[in-house]
């Protein structure tokens, strides 16, 4: 078997370096073959110079890749065309991940009925939320958050996998292409969603994906991201993703709905949220439908945008 873990990074050389030391642990045996790949996409800071040194330190198992394309999604797509592996992980540069992360995330995939895997993503440090802050239970947010856990069995996703802690088989993106150019983090954007997409697209398509719990990163959780008004902007964010990816809306049965009906539905959906945030009494309640109610805004407005730019890609 050979893996290729590819890391796509942006100015973040201090947590990068964290996060491939800790790749460096990872135990594998010895009949396979595995590399690190990191695409630099356009970063000011020391990040050249800090994979250059794991290169020297571990020749042959770390390589660099500089994509000049800003945007998430074109280095993650650089990445994919020159991984040697088979097996494709990723993982992000604001993790760290166990010992045995990368071998019980690509273990399942060994089997041809699995088209990749995707695995927990837990917090780095204790964190004390705010008290408007759920990270479990019905209210929860802590998908802004990057977490991810569907239990602590082996199963097959109904879910997909976040793009910090998942893994693919390569033929998956030669059959169903590479990650969307128009989703994604850009300087200056927070619109996401090209990892869960591409999942969804896959399970769409019948794959199966294999959740393994046991395969395990802890996210660091800069003080920043705590605050209301990120996980709004997320949310607002989400909202325009979710529009992005579903073009105009969702067809039904392939049958394309108007733009107006769309737009009328995420109203009405808005105004049903907004009475439930202004009705609800706990804080944690209150400030998940509000977040829904950012959402929904952000689906109309990309809409709005899309049905008024309809040569632009939905």
């Amino acid at each position: 078997m050979n893996i290729s873990v590819i890391l796509c990074t942006y100015n973040r050389a201090a947590s990068l370096a964290k996060a491939l030391e800790s790749v460096t642990l990872s135990e594998l045996p010895n009949s396979v073959t595995w590399e690190v790949l990191v695409v630099d996409n356009n970063s000011r800071d020391q990040t050249h110079q800090v994979v250059e040194e794991f290169c020297l330190r571990y020749p042959g198992r770390f390589r660099y890749l500089f994509e000049s394309r800003q945007g998430k999604s074109h280095a993650l797509n650089a990445g994919i065309r020159e991984a040697r592996g088979d097996i494709l992980a990723f993982v992000d540069d604001d993790v760290t991940v166990e010992p045995t992360w990368l071998r019980t995330l690509t273990s399942p995939l060994q089997k041809s009925e699995w088209a990749g895997s995707g695995g927990r993503i837990q917090l780095d440090r204790a964190l004390s939320p705010p008290r408007w802050l759920a990270l479990d239970g019905p209210y929860s947010l802590g998908g802004v958050l990057v977490l991810f856990d569907r239990g602590d069995n082996p199963r097959e996703l109904d879910w997909a996998p976040y793009g910090t802690n998942m893994a693919f088989r390569k033929a998956m993106f030669e059959r169903y292409g590479g990650f969307r150019t128009d989703l994604g983090p850009n300087p200056g954007t927070e619109i996401r969603g090209e990892d869960v997409e591409f999942g969804r697209r896959l399970m769409s398509a019948g794959e199966r994906l294999r959740y393994e719990p046991r395969a395990i990163v802890y996210h660091c959780v800069p003080e920043n991201r705590l605050h209301k008004e990120y996980f709004l902007a997320w949310y607002f964010d989400f909202g325009r993703a979710l529009a992005r990816e579903w073009g105009r809306g969702g067809d039904i049965w392939g049958i394309p709905r108007p733009y107006l009906g769309i737009l009328r539905e995420a109203t009405t959906t808005m105004v049903k949220l907004s009475l439930r945030w202004m009705l609800a009494l706990k804080p944690q309640q209150r400030f998940f439908y509000k977040a829904l109610v950012w959402r929904e805004a952000g689906q109309i407005v990309e809409k709005y945008r899309m049905a008024s730019q309809p040569g632009k890609r939905s």
